[in-house]
């Protein structure tokens, strides 16, 4: 079995200015860490499209498998992160988001709101999960489910 990378990027402009303790990322970078993926520390970021962007492109250029993002993913005019997203992905993997908002509407009826993408960028995975804790917990079980084939398909490993 192949071992592989991941960065988690925080989006969250109050996060950023220290406003308060970014949990979702903890959360998840140590979910990840117990799925076995190797990790940089948590980046975080304000909600500006060209600071996501930036710290998903140097995730890219350093060859990092698994790239999650949290935070951004909702309705309110500073929730940028897919679309600062999307010109990063070359093949989109709508079903990723689907599994998502399944696992959690029956939880949390507006899970059905969040608008993350996931896709690949050679030979990388994007995927964007919400801000909550809640969000980062289910997205870890879909990451569960999902990543680890995908990771396999983008590096060539027989399925």
């Amino acid at each position: 079995m192949i071992s592989y990378t991941a960065q988690v990027i925080t989006v969250s402009t109050r996060a950023a200015l220290g406003v308060y303790e970014d949990r979702s990322g903890k959360i998840l970078a140590q979910g990840l860490s117990e799925l076995g993926y190797s990790l940089a520390d948590v980046v975080v970021v304000s909600d500006e499209p060209s600071l996501i962007t930036l710290e998903i492109s140097r995730a890219l250029s350093a060859g990092v498998d698994l790239i999650v993002t949290t935070g951004g993913t909702g309705v309110s005019p500073t929730d940028v992160t897919p679309e600062a997203t999307a010109p990063l992905i070359e093949k989109l993997l709508p079903g990723f988001g689907e599994a998502l908002r399944a696992h959690s509407r029956a939880l949390v009826p507006t899970a059905d709101l969040t608008r993350g993408l996931a896709g690949v960028h050679g030979k990388s995975l994007i995927i964007n999960l919400p801000g909550s804790t809640g969000g980062v917990r289910d997205g870890l079980v879909i990451i569960e489910r999902l990543a680890a084939h995908v990771l396999d398909q983008t590096h060539g490993v027989d399925h």
